[in-house]
């Protein structure tokens, strides 16, 4: 695949992300082509948080170690966050209904729903970086929402409560990275 036909594919899979297409989520199928672009926008994402936090460590004059260190934290955090509450849906998926999707099939849509979380550079914004974040958090977990109701064929409803359940786990780990770099660089 050539880098501008993965841009394009990358372009049009984000806006589908973006506006909660549930038929996407539904038809899209396990491609080592859609594997990547999911990867790519978890991958985009944690820069994206990265950045955001990287010039509040910039005016806060951390060190170089420091700044590195806080960052490598924070996009591990989103990184690792996706993988954790891929996992977790899929085992309380398994565990309120028996399905044949593999965790590496909720990879894929679950890897598309992050894309509002590209879109996180945005919280360098004064005054508005938290609401902001806020707002792409939801609008992330409205996306899985609708990822998982379309990929587990259940309602509404039971794919919030699934969802719901590892998205806690999830704002907490990416909200101690914060803290942690606000530790590092005073």
């Amino acid at each position: 695949m050539s880098g501008t036909e993965l841009n394009r594919n990358l372009g049009k899979t984000l806006w589908k992300a973006l506006i909660l297409d549930g038929y996407f989520y539904e038809k899209t199928p396990n491609t080592p082509k859609n594997q990547r672009i999911a990867l790519t926008i978890v991958i985009l994402a944690a820069i994206s948080h990265a950045l955001g936090s990287a010039l509040i460590l910039l005016i806060n004059r951390a060190s170089v170690p420091i700044l590195a260190i806080a960052l490598l934290i924070d996009g591990l955090s989103v990184v690792g966050g996706y993988y954790f509450w891929t996992l977790s849906i899929w085992k309380i998926g398994q565990w309120l209904k028996r399905h044949s999707l593999t965790y590496k099939d909720l990879l894929i849509p679950i890897g598309f729903a992050y894309a509002p979380q590209v879109l996180n550079f945005l919280t360098l914004i004064p005054m508005l970086g938290q609401p902001i974040q806020r707002v792409l958090a939801i609008w992330s977990l409205l996306a899985v929402i609708v990822a998982v109701r379309q990929g587990l064929d259940i309602s509404t409803r039971w794919a919030a409560i699934i969802c719901l359940l590892g998205w806690p786990v999830v704002q907490v780990a990416t909200g101690f990275a914060q803290v942690f770099e606000r530790f590092l660089s005073q």
